[in-house]
């Protein structure tokens, strides 16, 4: 007989505690867990991802007992990467959700924040945009390191390795690369380094030749890019073909094979920021190696690849939800919104400790450095370094 994995050993604690739970709903009422996400359309890439992952993680919830007794039932509704979809799909599912994980569409999950400040339903986003959490909506916890987390994280890797002068270019229609580039601009000067010059291009660009002329002109060391979707994938073929001889450097948006595949050839070099769990293998033994593990091996198991960065966002966010229904006892939503703000877990994208002041609960410590080589994502030298002070946490 196998020995149970730590993960599973977590979920059975949690039904135990959630047993013990003064919730009203009996053993047999089935906990209802709703997902909007972006199963067609600009963003499917991410969403399909998404939902495989979550798909997971509720299976094994079940698989292991559910939680206090309780089966957990997903209902997926598609957005078709269209923020007017997104609200429609939560009106389709508030009635009679318990929680709710949200879109990987920044733009889509922003549109949804006033009906879940309305509702007061627990919901769990899994798109970094730092509107969601600032100012702190109360119901809103976020999933993936926010756009301004990622942010800081690149600017500590720059200051360290002598990096001054920083190119940007953003998408200016995309909610998660705008405030990509804010946090870079609210940041910069504090890690001494100068943004010059900064580019804008909208999600519907096809040709970058413009951008690097000027990058090409200036006195930039490196190149930033806030993207999702198409325009990386250009971009980065584009800056390949263009012989610019400065670092290239993307965001979470590009840590899977959906963007390495198409990228081909022209990726290879390039530094990407990722969640840690895109390089978990390079993590020494410790609680946060385990967490990564667990999602890696089932996912490869499942689909027959390793877990993208969208993967490990969803998830990290049924973790977290589970955690939270266990913690509160059952599915009283104030009792669960009350949970995930005391919450602290470590999950494959990290250790969260979310608070009554942060609901995004990540900070830069958990993100990655890389580099790609041969098709395939490497932690750099420096993320090689940071991972020695994480491996018992």
């Amino acid at each position: 007989m196998r020995r149970p994995t730590p993960f599973l050993v977590t979920l059975l604690l949690a039904a135990a505690v959630a047993g013990c739970g003064d919730d009203s709903s009996g053993s047999d009422d089935p906990i209802h867990l709703g997902q909007i996400v972006s199963l067609t359309g600009n963003y499917s890439p991410l969403g399909s991802e998404n939902q495989k992952s979550v798909a997971l993680a509720v299976e094994q919830l079940n698989s292991a007992g559910g939680i206090g007794g309780r089966r957990v039932e997903l209902t997926v509704r598609d957005d078709k990467s269209l923020p007017d979809q997104a609200v429609l799909a939560f009106n389709d599912l508030k009635k009679d959700s318990d929680a709710i994980i949200g879109s990987p569409f920044s733009n889509s999950a922003l549109a949804t924040l006033p009906l879940v400040d309305r509702e007061q339903i627990p919901y769990v986003s899994l798109t970094p945009a730092d509107e969601q959490v600032r100012p702190v909506h109360p119901y809103v916890f976020v999933v993936p390191a926010t756009s301004g987390t990622y942010a800081e994280a690149t600017l500590r890797y720059l200051q360290a390795t002598k990096v001054s002068r920083l190119a940007v270019a953003y998408d200016t229609r995309s909610s998660y690369a705008v405030a990509g580039y804010k946090g870079l601009q609210a940041a910069a000067a504090r890690y001494g380094v100068t943004l010059e010059p900064v580019e804008e291009f909208q999600t519907t660009a096809t040709e970058f030749g413009a951008v690097f002329t000027h990058v090409r002109s200036s006195a930039a060391q490196a190149l930033m890019v806030w993207a999702t979707g198409a325009p990386a994938v250009a971009l980065t073929k584009q800056y390949a073909a263009a012989g610019l001889k400065i670092p290239l450097i993307l965001t979470g948006a590009q840590a899977s094979k959906l963007f390495l595949d198409p990228a081909g050839p022209a990726a290879e070099g390039a530094t990407v920021a990722s969640s840690i769990g895109v390089v978990g293998d390079a993590l020494p033994a410790g609680a946060q190696k385990t967490a990564v593990e667990e999602l890696a091996t089932a996912f490869r198991t499942k689909y027959g690849y390793p877990p993208p960065q969208f993967a490990q966002d969803g998830y990290s966010g049924v973790k977290l939800l589970a955690a939270a229904i266990a913690k509160a006892g059952g599915t009283d939503r104030a009792k669960v919104r009350d949970a995930l703000e005391g919450l602290t877990l470590t999950t494959p994208n990290g250790t969260y400790r979310y608070s009554a002041t942060d609901h995004s609960g990540l900070t830069a410590d958990y993100i990655a450095l890389t580099t790609v080589r041969s098709g395939a994502f490497v932690p750099t030298d420096y993320t090689k370094a940071k991972f020695a002070t994480l491996g018992g946490r």
